[in-house]
Formats: structure tokens, C-alpha cells, sequence
């Protein structure tokens, strides 16, 4: 069965694998995790070794909502841990997050320049528990750093008839457009969801 929120299961995740060592290996990750085994943390740091980096951001998120992680875990494995750490915890958080209690960690992704960990960081997780004005702020955190507007779950809903966020938006699309630099075509896209009109953006 799926978790809320994951985009993977472990047969598909499992199905993935390159080899039957990385599949036996997940398969024993996950049995450290539900049982709280001392080494499954180690497992989540050492994911990328065993089952290939192309794999290593669902099974780490797996291995999380397979422990059950709470939120000192995922504070702990987020501060703590890689780029790559950061981006399974925070694509595991609507499994695991009721409530906007690691909004924190969402902000912290929010604030870097890796833009990997900006689009996990503007998934459904924070589409559901940013306030508005942080949200807009992570709309244009993704125009500035070219992060696609794909990545941000809830898009269409969350942009209607926000008004301060066409506003935001406009005045983008005016700074680069005085600057000689060019406007995002992301930046047309969502300003039409707001509800406006783009005007020769």
C-alpha cells in the first residue's frame, strides 16, 4: 500500500532496482526500519551506495515512513544529513507531518540554492502548511533559481485569485525585463492562474 503523499510503493521502488543485491538490500533496510533496528539510520545514509542515486531519494523516504519517523527523527536526519538526505525527509513529510510542525524544515530548503532540494521542498507538504506570504515567497524562490513551476503541488488551487502574488509576480517580470534579462515562461503560466492577464512579459 502507498502512503499518503508518496509517489512510490516498494514493489515499484523495489522493481527499479538495478540488481537483485540492491533489491535484497531494500528489502532488509525496510525490515530494520518497521522493527526500530539501531541500524537503519545508517541504511538511510547509505542508500545511495546500495541502490544507486537515481533511487536513493524513494527509498530513503520509504525507509522513513517505514519507521514511522517523528518529527525529532526527521529534525535530526535533516540537519544532519546530505543534500540528498534533506530531499527524502522532505518528500516523506506529508506521510508522516499532520500539521504545520516541520514548516520549519520546508523554510530552511527554501533558503538554499540547490534547486533539487527547492522542489521537494514545494511539494504537497507545503502547499498544505505554508502561510500565503511564505508560499508566494517560494513561487518566486523557484522563477529566480529556475526551479519549474511543476514541481509546486497545489499550484492552480493555491494561485487563484491571489492578487498580492500578481502583484509580486509583475513586479518580477518588470525588474528583468528592465535589467535586460529575460522573463521566466513559468512566470505567464502563473500569473494567468492568479486570475490576470499577462501583458507582454
Amino acid at each position: 500500500m502507498t502512503p499518503p503523499h508518496l509517489p512510490w510503493t516498494r514493489d515499484t521502488v523495489s522493481a527499479a532496482l538495478p540488481t537483485d543485491d540492491a533489491r535484497s538490500w531494500l528489502d532488509e533496510a525496510l525490515t530494520d526500519a518497521a522493527q526500530a533496528s539501531p541500524t537503519w539510520e545508517l541504511r538511510f545514509a547509505a542508500a545511495g551506495r546500495h541502490c544507486g542515486n537515481d533511487h536513493a531519494d524513494a527509498v530513503r523516504a520509504l525507509l522513513l515512513v517505514e519507521a514511522t519517523s517523528g518529527i525529532d527523527t526527521l529534525n535530526r536526519l535533516y540537519q544532519h544529513g546530505s543534500a540528498a538526505e534533506r530531499r527524502a525527509v522532505l518528500r516523506a513529510l506529508p506521510a508522516l507531518v499532520e500539521g504545520p510542525h516541520a514548516v520549519h524544515l520546508v523554510e530552511d530548503a527554501l533558503r538554499s540554492n540547490d534547486t533539487r532540494l527547492i522542489a521537494a521542498a514545494v511539494g504537497p507538504y507545503a502547499a498544505a502548511h505554508l502561510d500565503p506570504h511564505a508560499w508566494r515567497h517560494a513561487v518566486l524562490k523557484c522563477l529566480f533559481t529556475g526551479v519549474p513551476l511543476d514541481a509546486v503541488a497545489n499550484l492552480p488551487q493555491r494561485a487563484a485569485g491571489d492578487g498580492e502574488l500578481a502583484r509580486m509576480l509583475t513586479d518580477y517580470a518588470a525588474e528583468r525585463t528592465a535589467a535586460g534579462r529575460e522573463v521566466p515562461d513559468d512566470l505567464g503560466r502563473v500569473l494567468t492562474l492568479t486570475g490576470e492577464e499577462p501583458k507582454e512579459l
